[in-house]
């Protein structure tokens, strides 16, 4: 099959879709998706994505796999009957055949955990020549597209902790974004990467931790927690990506911190903040902690209004 872009004049487009069209054909062949036997089963891909529904899902009513899936009703019916008579499945009781939950037998989970083994080491074995760099770039890669082409499960962060190259990111996001908002400029921007470099130059590790929240290789949000000293931690530069407000990635950094102070055995976590910041004050009175002190200060070329905050950690 040829590729052509005759329909569409943009050549962008047209040459990400000829890109995109090469990718799957290669990579449907790599994880043999065209053959009958799926994974050396006894089920075509298809039989085996509904089986993986049902797994994860159960008990997931038939209406709701032909709504994910997009898979005729009829033809789902017949896999979902192929199953039982395989006594992998068990139906509930509903008003009709797609509102009867779906849940697996021993026999099906015992099949089930057979075929997702097999799934994961063919996997595994098609990454096995791939440097630990390598299987970093392309899990950012391929969760970055899964994002740009609006995976619901692509939506999800997750939380790591620091690694070299993060420091310059977290300095270069908080400030152009403070600029941006409260116009806080090049003073902001000292002071963060002051903190930033001072944390990597005296970083004591099990004392002190940086969270980075992160989606499809994007940072999305960072916190600190340094030691103040022996009895005291202080909470640092916590902020979340525009984009990401709203998925509870501050309130997830923040209780990370109090987790780790109370492991550490810190008494007391201070922070430093501004009134304008409504959203993270929010979390902040969420997890516990208390204004002790309010002054106004012009340190970012402008009168602001900042506030010291405590939180007490019984034993």
């Amino acid at each position: 099959m040829t590729e052509t872009a005759t329909l569409d004049p943009n050549p962008a487009l047209a040459s990400a879709v000829t890109a995109l069209r090469r990718f799957n054909r290669f990579y449907t062949r790599r994880m043999g998706a065209l053959d009958p036997h799926y994974m050396g089963s006894e089920l075509s891909l298809v039989e085996a994505r509904i089986f993986y529904e049902i797994a994860v899902g159960e008990p997931v009513l038939a209406k709701r796999i032909q709504e994910e899936l997009g898979v005729d009703p009829g033809y789902l019916s017949r896999i979902i009957g192929k199953f039982a008579r395989r006594g992998w499945i068990e139906r509930g009781r509903g008003a009709d055949a797609r509102e009867r939950p779906i849940a697996l037998t021993g026999e099906g989970r015992a099949a089930f955990a057979a075929l997702d083994a097999r799934t994961f080491d063919e996997t595994a074995r098609l990454l096995g020549g791939l440097s630990e760099q390598d299987v970093a770039g392309l899990r950012a890669a391929v969760d970055w597209i899964a994002d740009r082409l609006g995976n619901a499960e692509g939506q999800a962060y997750h939380v790591r902790t620091w690694t070299v190259g993060d420091m310059g990111m977290v300095t270069a996001r908080q400030a152009i974004l403070y600029q941006q908002v409260y116009g806080w400029g090049p003073p902001m921007e000292a002071l963060i990467g002051e903190i930033a470099a001072g944390f990597i130059r005296n970083f004591q590790p099990g004392r002190e931790q940086c969270w980075i929240a992160e989606r499809a290789g994007r940072m999305l949000g960072s916190v600190f927690l340094v030691a103040e000293d022996e009895r005291v931690a202080r909470l640092r530069l916590l902020y979340v990506e525009p984009e990401a407000r709203g998925l509870g990635i501050g309130g997830d950094l923040v209780a990370r911190c109090v987790e780790f102070a109370r492991a550490a055995g810190y008494r007391e976590i201070v922070l430093w903040t501004h009134a304008v910041l409504t959203s993270a004050r929010k979390i902040y009175a969420a997890q516990g902690f208390v204004v002790e002190s309010v002054e106004t200060h012009d340190d970012f070329g402008k009168p602001e209004v900042s506030e010291s905050w405590r939180l007490l950690l019984p034993d």
